[in-house]
């Protein structure tokens, strides 16, 4: 009896162990991340293509760029694991398929990041389970370099998918970064461009700690739609949400803080009137402060005389209460008014460059006009398809 008694607190003991090893590993818990190795390749490209491409069904391509913590140097050989549902929503199995893995389905494959960190895949899209309960997606798990286990990213979900609710949205860890796909078109192929960071929203990432934003949300995650009053521009007098009207491009949202330099203010909207002149349509600039306990009236007036006196046509002069306002939903956007600026480059929706407390100069405008230039991508004249 007290030897059973002994051995049932070892297995307990080891178990508990066993549990806080999993907790405290890089990405933290990872049910069946075995799978990943059963049938992978000794040589793997950077791009990749399932039989699921030579199916009936809509062709895809997910491709992007695997970037390094700090959201702007490439990642070189990285390697990607993915699988997804046929176009039924089943795992299906398949002769080709190593049946270790069969819960995963044959549509599944490998990537390893170029030295550039630019991967893609050649697939067909995937259906939603049968079920209904999910939005189709693609599973993604990431190995490093030198890693001795891979962790999961948020599941590759389509952004036109009727079934993705605004609380789905915001349930997501953004692991890796935001993992909403947004599709475009080309003939009869899909594509989405997905950039990847690594370790961002990673638990027990080496590097997390040193965190890159004080103020904003990261870069690789979504900017969240809010609704500004806009005192001058295009959409003067309204309350029209940039992202919602202009989110396909790219967009700048210059944020300025409590105590705004009215100097600095009007040396950036020069710079910002003069390259949506010069990229026209693609690109759409937005001055937002927060008018706090001010009347608002009078930073309304005081930025119609600024539009009217520096003759602005392009950039919209807008405000919100406050950055912590719940009304306008500028508060999603984690933007810390203690400091001067901070300085949000969109594509897409998704934060692709960042600055933070960025003085006007020579030097700091030919930086945000190079972040524009960087993360333009290879499909950007692209339009969505048609539905």
């Amino acid at each position: 009896m007290i030897r059973l008694v002994t051995l049932s607190i070892l297995q307990f003991t080891l178990l508990l162990s066993c549990q806080a090893l999993q907790s405290q590993r890089i990405g933290g818990p990872f049910e069946n991340s075995e799978l990943m190795y059963f049938g992978m390749p000794n040589e793997i490209a950077s791009s990749d293509t399932t039989l699921g491409w030579f199916s009936e069904g809509q062709k895809l391509i997910v491709t992007g760029t695997i970037l390094k913590p700090d959201g702007i140097t490439p990642a070189p050989n990285v390697t990607l694991y993915y699988y997804h549902t046929d176009t039924e929503g089943y795992y299906s199995n398949h002769s080709s398929l190593d049946q270790r893995a069969a819960k995963h389905g044959y549509l599944r494959g490998w990537v390893k990041s170029d030295e550039q960190g630019r991967y893609a895949i050649h697939t067909v899209r995937p259906a939603a389970y049968p079920s209904g309960s999910e939005p189709a997606h693609i599973h993604p798990s990431i190995l490093e370099p030198g890693a001795e286990y891979p962790y999961y990213l948020d599941a590759f979900i389509f952004d036109d998918t009727l079934i993705l609710t605004d609380e789905m949205r915001d349930g997501m860890e953004n692991r890796g970064g935001s993992g909403i796909l947004r599709i475009l078109a080309s003939d009869d192929v899909q594509i989405a461009e997905h950039n990847i960071i690594l370790g961002l929203n990673i638990p027990n990432y080496p590097k997390a700690k040193a965190k890159q934003v004080a103020s904003g949300r990261n870069v690789g995650e979504d900017v969240f739609s809010f609704t500004p009053y806009h005192a001058w521009g295009p959409d003067r007098g309204t309350n029209t949400c940039p992202i919602c009207k202009y989110g396909r491009y790219q967009g700048i949202l210059y944020f300025v803080g409590n105590n705004p330099n009215w100097d600095d203010i009007r040396a950036w909207l020069v710079f910002l009137e003069r390259e949506q002149l010069q990229r026209k349509q693609y690109l759409k600039a937005y001055f937002i402060m927060p008018t706090q306990a001010a009347v608002p009236k009078r930073i309304h007036q005081k930025l119609e005389e600024i539009g009217k006196a520096m003759n602005l046509r392009q950039v919209a002069l807008t405000t919100v209460p406050s950055f912590s306002d719940q009304d306008s939903e500028i508060y999603l956007n984690e933007i810390d008014p203690a400091f001067e600026n901070t300085i949000i480059i969109y594509k897409q929706r998704n934060i692709v460059s960042k600055f933070i407390n960025l003085k006007p100069s020579d030097l700091a405008f030919k930086n945000v006009s190079a972040a524009l230039d960087r993360t333009k991508g290879q499909f950007f004249h692209l339009t969505g398809p048609k539905h």
